[in-house]
C-alpha cells in the first residue's frame, strides 16, 4: 500500500522532528481547554432545554461547541470521540436546530472536502456541490480556514470536550 500524499500526512505532534510541513502550512495550534463564555453557556442552556433532542444529539452539539473558530474536524473524528459512527454524527449535523451558533459547518468529510451542510449532500464525482456547500465554505473561510483544490488545509481538530459535563 502506498503512503498518502504529503498533503494528507498528519504529524504526530507539532514538535515532531520528522514533521514534513511548516506550522503555517498545517495550521497546527496547541490544543487548549475551550473557554466557556456567556454565549456558550446560553447555547448549552438551549441544548439542555430543547424538547425533541435525543441524548445522543445533545452530546453531539455540546461536543461540537468545543471546536474553536478557525478550526475544523471530520464526521469520523467526532464519531471516534463519541463512540459512534460518522453517519450518526452526520445525521445529527443535518438536523442541528442551533446552526450556525452550534457550528456544524466546522465538520467536514474524511477526505477534507466540505461534505454536507443543512441536509444537502449532492454527489457529483464524489464532491459536495450546491448553494449550501458554498455557504459552508464561506463560513469556514470567514473564520480563517484555507482551502486548496476544494480541500481544507491543516490538521483535523480532535481536542473534543463535552461542554455539558
Amino acid at each position: 500500500m502506498a503512503a498518502p500524499p504529503a498533503s494528507q500526512t498528519t504529524p504526530v505532534s507539532s514538535s515532531s522532528p520528522a514533521q514534513t510541513k511548516t506550522q503555517k502550512e498545517t495550521n497546527i495550534q496547541p490544543q487548549e481547554t475551550p473557554k466557556i463564555t456567556p454565549l456558550t453557556k446560553k447555547y448549552l442552556h438551549r441544548i439542555s432545554l430543547h424538547p425533541t433532542l435525543t441524548p445522543f444529539r445533545r452530546r453531539v452539539y455540546r461536543t461540537l461547541l468545543s471546536v474553536p473558530p478557525g478550526r475544523w474536524t471530520t464526521y469520523s473524528a467526532m464519531a471516534n470521540y463519541l463512540g459512534s459512527s460518522a453517519r450518526a454524527v452526520g445525521n445529527a449535523m443535518r438536523t442541528n436546530p442551533f446552526a450556525p451558533e452550534v457550528p456544524c459547518h466546522r465538520v467536514l468529510a474524511a477526505d477534507r472536502r466540505l461534505g454536507g451542510y443543512k441536509g444537502e449532500w449532492k454527489v457529483d464525482g464524489h464532491k459536495a456541490s450546491g448553494s449550501f456547500s458554498e455557504e459552508k465554505m464561506i463560513r469556514l473561510k470567514e473564520e480563517g480556514v484555507e482551502f486548496v483544490d476544494g480541500k481544507v488545509v491543516g490538521v483535523c481538530f480532535d481536542g473534543f470536550v463535552d461542554l455539558g459535563k
